[in-house]
């Protein structure tokens, strides 16, 4: 358990990024992940939005918990407040730990834009922050607090993601779009801010770090002010992308997925 914490540091040499040992287990988080997610949801899809809601109210409840348990342990290993610092909710698949119970505890447009910033981002987070985190496995044992808490709240937000799916719980109305665009614009400004202060990489917009974001960082020769502003592009094309694809395919089925929820209140 020691070497678990980390408490004096750990004495195992990480595996690696994309070792035998870090893809086996992030594999195994991703595959329960969608397979919980899967099975929940379409149990889910017909019960009412309270029950359905119940599911995120505990996906919100686990993803706070893991989160806040590391970061105080990672304060008495420390013997110090020093890692709160580096623990901020500002990475791309941290927002999750403030969207994710605004979507669950929440009402009205508040927490339908929520919901569908878990929904568009979720996923992204849970293959970014498992698959993509080389510079976590570079730096940390695999079976470490560090990674299997990042591990479990990155696979949440995946989770939560694919049972909104499922479950039939996102509107994407387009009215909310607004809401969405600004919860992330609103957290990459405070990113941002925070690394100027305490010179770190929040939502990776000084450096790559190892990252995918390492083609977006070459393709500009890591310019100070083209790096950063590509990566949040990156982002709302990726909200656009989304919310396209999803009217594209409901207007294919014949209705949109407003229509269908407009549906669910009369029938109700």
């Amino acid at each position: 358990m020691k070497e678990f914490f980390g408490i004096g540091g750990y004495n195992r040499i990480p595996e690696g990024a994309y070792s035998v040992e870090h893809l086996v287990f992030v594999g195994s988080l991703l595959l329960i992940m969608v397979v919980l997610a899967v099975v929940l949801g379409k149990a889910n899809r017909i019960k009412s939005e309270k029950a359905k809601n119940k599911v995120l109210i505990w996906s919100a409840i686990l993803i706070d918990a893991f989160e806040i348990f590391k970061i105080v342990s990672m304060c008495v290993r420390a013997e110090s407040l020093e890692p709160i610092r580096y623990e901020l909710p500002l990475f791309l698949c941290s927002i999750q730990l403030i969207t994710l119970p605004l979507a669950a505890f929440s009402k009205g447009r508040i927490k339908e834009a929520a919901t569908d910033f878990v929904c568009i981002f979720g996923i992204l987070g849970a293959v970014f922050g498992t698959i993509g985190a080389a510079q976590n496995y570079n730096a940390y044992p695999v079976l470490s607090l560090d990674n299997v808490c990042s591990g479990i709240t990155h696979s949440i937000s995946g989770f939560a993601s694919l049972y909104i799916m499922f479950a039939r719980l996102t509107t994407m109305k387009k009215k909310n779009i607004f809401i969405t665009v600004s919860i992330l614009l609103s957290f990459c400004v405070m990113a941002y801010i925070a690394n100027i202060l305490i010179d770190y990489n929040y939502m990776f917009l000084m450096n790559h770090d190892g990252t995918p974001y390492s083609i977006i960082y070459n393709l500009v020769g890591g310019h100070p002010v083209l790096y950063p502003l590509s990566v949040v592009a990156l982002f709302l094309i990726y909200i656009a992308l989304f919310y396209f694809i999803v009217h594209l395919r409901s207007k294919k089925q014949g209705t949109t997925v407003l229509e269908v929820h407009e549906r669910k209140e009369i029938t109700v």
